[in-house]
């Protein structure tokens, strides 16, 4: 008896993509968003890349990032039946950046 494995939705990648680039960013401005709605997690510099890249699997809290930093449920990005468009990208950065709400 042991773990079995999770599959990995394969479309996470795309989606973190559509996230960041909908929302106007590029890997070092969603790095430092992501370490500030993530802030119990350590994310490098080169994690948005790798995650991007389908090389590295974001952790729980990350994904919680990614969708809170676009206005999204997580189900929108390890559903890999759920489309996620530009339309669905809805939150306005300067709303949750004052804030500094953290996960």
């Amino acid at each position: 008896m042991g773990r079995s494995q999770q599959s990995r939705p394969r479309k996470l990648a795309i989606k973190l993509r559509k996230i960041r680039q909908g929302l106007g960013l590029n890997k070092k401005e969603m790095t430092d968003i992501l370490k500030q709605l993530a802030s119990k997690e350590k994310i490098g510099s080169g994690h948005v890349y790798q995650y991007e890249e389908g090389t590295r699997l974001p952790s729980y809290l990350v994904l919680l990032a990614y969708a809170k930093s676009a206005g999204v449920s997580t189900d929108y990005l390890i559903d890999d039946k759920l489309e996620l468009t530009e339309k669905d990208i809805k939150i306005n950065l300067s709303d949750w950046i004052t804030k500094k709400e953290r996960i």
